[in-house]
């Protein structure tokens, strides 16, 4: 009988971590260039449908969303191989739509190109689309900045409080200037601090902060509030001595509510926080507790202050002669969006064969109502389908990832991403009461775009951070085995 040796089957039976990168990272670039495509042949659409164009404007724009989006991708490239290889181009093909979408609406009244009144869409100025481009160069300058500097997202939970008391001061900001700086005309809201030509959200960048700090509370506290108290019909309530930081949040949420008029911000933030504790404790009373509290707070706001009573009149009675004839700054918009959405029925009118520009805002609080008019219902259902696989791929890190922290931090993020979504969406649909926050990545908001990828920069450094491949022990190289030959 003799005997030989050869290499173990056990090593080397995984790809090296080189092909799983190269892999993922094919992956998110054959997705980029399928982005690319779309988004040309969508402005193709625009030139053909419009008057007055050049192709020059389509080149230009083209090759500027092309080279910025491709910065995100060689980022990743260096500095998250391991990342989710979806997240960035289904943000990028976002991104681009919007740009389509703000270029149609630019040139409404411009080279004999019909609008409402004849003129040029008021609230938009004939370089609207290049600041959303300048936008987008500064959100993904964010989204590289971040890779860069955080190199583990464990690093946030050394800030915990730092973040929360400037998350809760960049959203409570707005409601202690004077209207004049921090008020959205005609809308009552107080949710910026305008400055000359400078106006920032920051709301946006708070929402962001306030994740990493409820992450970082809710591990610190999980054990505690994860206790029961009392059994009510069922349902194992929460201690009273735990119950705290919910009632802090609750009445900051209806302050938010009442003292800027901002029924969008107030929701998320109520929201956020709630489903964090959901997800640190698996107990259902927290869900059922920030639930009724909040719906509770705001049928109290609705009945005590007017500006949050006629949000909730608008939704209920849009068409109501009171509403829409006697104050027809009330539901006018709402109509004219419903209006927008049933002409466009399941297939649309095409980019640049709708009327989006009879609703005002149309490129921010209702965007969405413009791609309903000029894409049907087949194109909303496709912008829905592409949110939701953001929050998947955003959850599916969340599952992946081990750290307690991170695992809360991408729940939280996913989720308040996808309530973003819901809130807006829902409010100019009808389902929820209007609410004046942007729609990600494609409303008009230079804030709201900035703040977005700095929010997909935390899931693609989480995401990395879960893929990552664990090191390989050293005893495990030149490891052989005995193979008998009789």
């Amino acid at each position: 009988m003799s005997s030989i040796t050869m290499p173990s089957s056990a090593v080397g039976s995984e790809p090296p971590p080189e092909e799983l990168t190269a892999g993922r990272r094919r992956t998110e670039l054959s997705m980029l260039l399928f982005v690319f495509a779309v988004v040309a042949f969508a402005l193709v659409n625009v030139e053909l449908s419009l008057k007055g164009q050049r192709a020059s404007t389509f080149f230009e724009y083209v090759i500027a969303f092309v080279v910025i989006t491709m910065a995100a991708h060689l980022a990743v490239r260096r500095w998250a191989p391991y990342a989710d290889p979806l997240l960035v181009p289904l943000s990028s093909l976002l991104s681009g739509l919007g740009i389509v979408m703000m270029y149609r609406l630019e040139e409404a009244g411009r080279n004999g190109n019909p609008s409402a009144n004849g003129q040029p869409i008021s609230t938009l100025s004939s370089s609207s689309v290049v600041d959303q481009i300048l936008f987008l160069a500064i959100g993904i300058g964010c989204f590289v900045a971040f890779l860069v500097f955080v190199k583990e997202p464990r690093v946030m939970q050394r800030y915990t409080y730092i973040l929360g008391l400037v998350g809760f001061a960049l959203i409570a900001l707005p409601a202690f200037l004077p209207g004049s700086i921090s008020g959205v005309a005609n809308t009552g809201a107080k949710v910026q601090i305008s400055l000359g030509s400078f106006t920032i959200q920051p709301e946006e960048f708070g929402k962001i902060a306030l994740a990493a700090s409820f992450a970082g509370y809710l591990v610190a506290r999980r054990d505690v509030l994860s206790l029961a108290g009392k059994r009510v019909l069922g349902i194992d309530l929460p201690r009273g001595r735990d119950i705290g930081p919910i009632v802090v949040v609750w009445v900051a949420s209806l302050l938010l509510l009442v003292f800027e008029s901002d029924i969008g911000t107030s929701a998320v933030f109520m929201g956020l926080f709630v489903a964090m504790l959901y997800i640190a404790t698996s107990r259902t009373s927290w869900l059922l507790i920030g639930f009724f509290g909040f719906v509770a707070g705001a049928f109290l706001a609705a009945k005590l202050i007017s500006h949050v009573g006629v949000r909730f009149s608008v939704w209920l009675h849009p068409f109501s002669t009171q509403n829409l004839v006697d104050l027809p700054q009330n539901s006018y918009q709402t109509a004219q969006g419903l209006y927008g959405m049933a002409n466009g029925g399941l297939l649309g009118r095409g980019l640049g064969g709708g009327q989006p520009y009879w609703t005002p805002l149309v490129q921010s609080d209702f965007i969405f109502t413009a791609f309903g008019e000029e894409l049907g219902l087949a194109g909303v259902m496709a912008l829905l389908l592409i949110y939701g696989l953001i929050v998947q791929r955003g959850l599916r890190t969340a599952l992946m990832v081990k750290d307690p922290f991170s695992k809360l931090l991408a729940g939280g993020l996913s989720f308040m991403f996808a309530l973003q979504v819901f809130v807006i969406v829902g409010g100019v649909t009808r389902l929820i009461p209007l609410a004046g926050i942007p729609t990600p990545f494609i409303a008009q908001g230079g804030s709201a775009l900035v703040a977005n990828w700095i929010l997909i920069a935390i899931l693609i450094r989480l995401s990395d951070t879960a893929r990552r491949p664990a090191p390989r022990p050293i005893q495990e190289e030149g490891l052989t085995q005995v193979v008998s030959l009789k």
